[in-house]
């Protein structure tokens, strides 16, 4: 079979007006980037307020493995099937961080029959979003350092700047950092250092805002560090807001592509799952959900990060409610799980499938948990067996929910009509979604019930500094806030060599943040950086380009 990029670069690309109109959207509410993407207007989406709204589905996963399981390959599968079937639909994803896509992944716009194009673009900056986000972060960070040298009319304490600074790229060389050296000619020196963009706090409000002027109010309330007296400084008082809008006011603006198959998709933002909350932007998902009968969007990673931070952030704050779940899983995930090395993984094993399969019980109930009706989708590779997929099977009906063999990435959306089917089905059953906590609850109550309820852990460990630092930001206002987890997405636990389902284990919380703009408090668990590094051996290795300019390596 050609490669992912070989099939994107054959597909037939239909001229985007065609591709708008199918969503109803007029030509002149389309800002053309090259030939294959245009984002949508902010005016004709202002327009739509008012509009009844489609049935939204999450697509969401077991723990990742090594072997990959095709989430979004699956969410642009039955995002085309349900096309095929008849249904207006919209997939709306996430954009491609350049740091993983050298790093690891090597690409992020699904694989096989079942992916968004122009492949080659969205992996390789795009439509500038990510620089935008880039930009807008680290003028703050300089405006910052630039009121200390003239004076620090603010008083702000040099030790207590929460600000630092990002880049779209893996690099853990520039975690922690001496800045201001030099002499007085460069400002005062200073310890500060470097997140990857998809975990800045732009990055979030980006795909939080519903609006420019919402944008803007969010921007103000960041929060950069401390004056003296421990009082809060924000971006507003240091007076970047107005010019970060500026920089993103074209970024915030949903972008629209097409699947191989001419389903229309809105790419748009990308906070990382692990280190953040793992969903596309508001502004595309509501956008979608005012133009298409089905909108089928991914959240990140496993359903332990992705789908509890989609729920209890994303449709809590943006007042959405998910008509039905969908959870990937592959044989070769259930294998993996149960322990069997990456290298036996193609072997037949079907005592391993059960075993393993309880990573993929645990899911399906927490999900259930929400309100929301579920269906597994398997991801069918084709090594796969018979009395492997049966287990699958066996082990999702114990539980109470179907699972349905899905060949997308084959047979593109041909393969996943069934699924299609009954995602259809289930929405029509009606929803009772409801959010993991209450908005009430303390923070660190919050963040105990995701640890019990989601991870099955024992206990939260955390130092009384932290358990402090929480309550004097539930004094100051921000008790009210959703808690977004940074951990290991490997595992339900904080380590990430602990497969399965573990129970009672301890999840040690070592740093907490607070997103005032995005409107989260971030609890960092365990080893999680906020900078990741490079792999030892990177896919930047094998990405180049051929005698005649094309890319290669991107899978």
């Amino acid at each position: 079979m050609p490669t992912d990029i070989e099939i994107a670069r054959a597909a037939t690309r239909l001229p985007m007006p065609e591709i708008a109109a199918r969503l109803g959207v007029p030509p002149e509410a389309l800002i053309p980037y090259g030939r294959d993407t245009a984002k949508i207007d902010r005016d004709f989406i202002a327009s739509l307020d008012g509009r009844p709204q489609g049935k939204l589905v999450l697509v969401t996963a077991v723990n990742p493995t090594p072997a990959g399981e095709g989430k979004t390959t699956t969410t642009v599968g039955l995002g085309d099937a349900l096309s095929r079937i008849g249904q207006r639909t919209a997939v709306c994803i996430r954009e491609a961080s350049l740091g993983p896509n050298f790093g690891m992944k090597g690409g992020a716009a699904g694989g096989g029959r079942a992916q968004v194009v122009p492949m080659e673009e969205m992996n390789l900056h795009f439509t500038g979003d990510f620089h935008a986000i880039t930009s807008a972060h680290n003028l703050l960070a300089a405006m910052i350092d630039n009121h200390i040298y003239w004076g620090n009319e603010l008083d702000i304490d040099t030790r207590r700047i929460t600000w630092g600074r990002v880049m779209d790229m893996n690099d853990r060389t520039l975690r922690d950092i001496a800045v201001g050296l030099g002499g007085v000619r460069n400002g005062f020196p200073r310890q500060t250092g470097f997140d990857i963009t998809v975990a800045s706090e732009v990055m979030a409000i980006l795909c939080l805002a519903r609006d420019l002027d919402d944008l803007k109010a969010r921007l103000g309330r960041i929060i950069i560090g401390y004056r003296r007296d421990r009082a809060p400084v924000t971006c507003a008082e240091i007076g970047g807001d107005g010019a970060m809008a500026v920089l993103l006011r074209d970024a915030l603006q949903p972008n629209l592509v097409q699947t191989i198959e001419n389903t229309p998709a809105l790419v748009h933002g990308g906070p990382f799952a692990n280190i953040a909350h793992g969903c596309n932007s508001v502004m595309a998902t509501a956008t979608a959900l005012k133009l298409a009968d089905f909108v089928v969007t991914e959240a990140g990673f496993g359903a332990d990060l992705g789908a509890e931070k989609f729920f209890d952030i994303k449709c809590r704050k943006a007042g959405l409610t998910p008509a039905v779940a969908v959870i990937v899983a592959t044989v070769r995930a259930m294998k993996y799980n149960a322990g069997v090395a990456r290298g036996d993984l193609g072997a037949e094993n079907v005592g391993a499938v059960r075993a393993g399969a309880a990573n993929l019980e645990r899911h399906i109930s927490n999900v259930r948990g929400f309100g929301v009706p579920v269906v597994v989708a398997i991801n069918h590779f084709s090594g796969d067996t018979e009395a492997e997929i049966a287990a699958l099977i066996a082990a999702a009906a114990s539980e109470g929910v179907e699972a349905i063999v899905c060949r997308h990435w084959a047979e593109g959306g041909a393969g996943a009509e069934d699924l299609a089917r009954r995602v259809v089905e289930l929405a029509g059953h009606g929803s009772q979604f409801a959010p993991l906590y209450h908005d009430e609850m303390p923070l660190m109550a919050k963040i105990e019930t995701i640890a019990r309820r989601i991870y099955h852990a024992a206990e939260v460990v955390a130092d009384p500094s932290i358990r402090d630092q929480l309550a004097a930001w539930e004094a100051a206002g921000h008790g009210h806030l959703p808690v977004c987890i940074a951990k290991t997405p490997y595992s339900f636990s904080a380590d990430p060599n602990l497969r399965g389902a573990p129970e009672g284990h301890v999840l040690p919380v070592r740093e907490v943040r607070l997103a005032a703009g995005a409107g989260f408090v971030v609890a960092i668990c365990g080893e999680i950086m906020t900078m990741p590094g490079l792999p030892r051996h990177p896919a930047a290795r094998t990405i180049t380009l051929n005698s005649d300019g094309e890319v290669e390596g991107l899978f």
